[in-house]
């Protein structure tokens, strides 16, 4: 590969397979020009992004990050993908540099934040939050900053983004109309659920599922509409639950269920009810 753009002595782009793409590596940059043979023993990390927009975003942004900072990025990214075992949109590399630089300006202000969705996320995406601990003990170790715990949840929900493909808002948004849902199940029969069990964590995969594709205006077909009849008269009580939940995600999102998504709500609120 050849140097298109020099951006520092750390990050250059090239062209591979006819894209642009930006790559970092210690020194890949230093006294180099353009159209110079790339050295891969330098190189590093290289990042192709979704789009032409988000890479010249994602240059702009690299050309006043520290190396040590980016390479944190590399490592917690890295680490995540193995801990989830999945596919993350590159454009977490792009959002959460970005916001790990603007984070560590604040802390060394002493303006940390609390997160006002720790609950949530720590309740619905366990997993991604447990990665954001891990995060915070790699950038105490790498960088030498000791974030509060609640910087934690912000990762968690850069990864859930990621995960999703969504923006910061969409993802917060959902995360909301969940934890809404969860309380109406939970006041219309007057319990708490056990966060262990397994019943719980099908409700919570259902729903996020349920949330991410109604936000998209998706639903599910009515082609089995003998069984849908079945389950409403089988569990009238979680059906009527399911009812208020249909009311509030109509109000909330101008999405109507249809009774495919009603029934299978339903199924799910009985199980976690009789949960044991």
């Amino acid at each position: 590969m050849k140097i298109v753009r020099i951006i520092n002595n750390n990050i250059v782009t090239s062209i591979q397979n006819e894209t642009e793409v930006v790559i970092m590596g210690k020194g890949v940059g230093f006294k180099k020009e353009i159209g110079q043979e790339i050295d891969p023993r330098r190189i590093e990390k290289v990042y192709t992004l979704d789009n032409p927009s988000n890479t010249d975003r994602f240059k702009l942004l690299l050309r006043d990050i520290p190396l040590e900072e980016i390479q944190t990025i590399n490592e917690i990214v890295s680490y995540a993908k193995l801990s989830l075992g999945k596919r993350l949109s590159d454009s977490i590399y792009l959002s959460l540099t970005d916001h790990l630089h603007f984070a560590i300006e604040r802390h060394e202000k002493g303006m940390d934040f609390k997160n006002a969705l720790a609950w949530e996320v720590k309740h619905f995406y366990h997993h991604e939050y447990l990665i954001g601990k891990e995060a915070l003990e790699i950038i105490s170790r790498r960088l030498k900053v000791q974030f509060p715990i609640d910087e934690a949840i912000t990762i968690a929900l850069h990864i859930v983004n990621a995960e999703l493909d969504n923006t910061m808002d969409h993802t917060v948004g959902m995360t909301k109309i969940i934890k809404q849902i969860v309380s109406i199940i939970q006041y219309t029969f007057n319990m708490e659920f056990s966060e262990e069990s397994l019943a719980y964590g099908r409700l919570l995969t259902h729903l996020k599922f349920f949330v991410q594709r109604i936000t998209m205006n998706r639903s599910l077909s009515d082609d089995n509409l003998e069984l849908f009849s079945m389950i409403r008269h089988s569990y009238p009580r979680e059906y009527d639950c399911a009812f208020k939940i249909s009311d509030y995600v109509l109000e909330e999102t101008r999405h109507k269920l249809t009774p495919a998504e009603l029934s299978y709500i339903t199924i799910h609120i009985n199980r976690v009810i009789n949960d044991k």
